[in-house]
């Protein structure tokens, strides 16, 4: 289970303190809603550990995570920019999640063959990045997130852009992948739609809070 209690945040010349508490339980989505510049995002870079927090506690299960490293946490994330390299093949670019070098074991490549199939993509191993639909594309950065396999998974806006069909399809994929691996997901959302299909849990920031909904 995911801990969150009482991760307070003031940004530089802010006279408001962000306070977050919240608990995610595996297999479980959360969905986080609110206004730009509420502080959604800000939430995401703390568990992160882009931010530094305050004071606070940030546990998963026993372990404490407030004070480890970015590289320490056993964090993935899937931004609304999925940062694909768009003249690679989608085995390529799904191996840059574990290797600057592109260089791969035969059991990496296993791994990557075994990830495509959960999301799909398993006739496109070898296809140019850029010859994708926008949900392919999508899918192959989620693919590539997902390869870590990390126990807590954070998404900020990563559907956005999509039309409503390939949004759907990557709601219900996004829900499939977090209870068959037992993730403790995090997604950021404008869309109150989103939420409503696939989130066990809403909570809105309000006045730089949780507010669950």
């Amino acid at each position: 289970m995911l801990k969150i209690i009482d991760v307070k945040y003031q940004h530089k010349n802010a006279e408001d303190m962000y306070t977050y508490t919240m608990v995610v339980k595996p297999k479980e989505i959360v969905a986080i809603v609110g206004q730009s510049g509420s502080g959604k995002s800000t939430l995401l870079d703390l568990l992160a550990g882009f931010l530094p927090a305050t004071s606070g506690s940030i546990k998963l299960d026993e372990d404490e995570l407030i004070d480890e490293t970015v590289e320490a946490r056993p964090i993935s994330i899937l931004f609304q920019n999925h940062n694909l390299f768009e003249h690679l093949s989608v085995q390529k670019n799904i191996l840059l999640g574990i290797s600057k070098t592109l260089k791969s074991t035969h059991e990496e490549l296993k791994k990557v063959k075994t990830i495509l199939k959960e999301v799909g993509l398993e006739k496109y191993e070898h296809t140019i990045v850029s010859s994708l639909s926008g949900g392919q594309q999508q899918r192959v950065a989620l693919a590539r997130v997902l390869l870590r396999r990390e126990p807590i998974l954070l998404l900020d806006e990563p559907f956005t852009g999509l039309d409503a069909d390939t949004r759907m399809q990557m709601l219900d994929l996004l829900k499939k992948i977090t209870v068959e691996n037992n993730l403790h997901t995090i997604m950021i959302t404008h869309e109150i739609e989103d939420s409503e299909r696939i989130a066990n849990r809403v909570y809105k920031v309000e006045n730089q809070k949780l507010v669950e909904q």
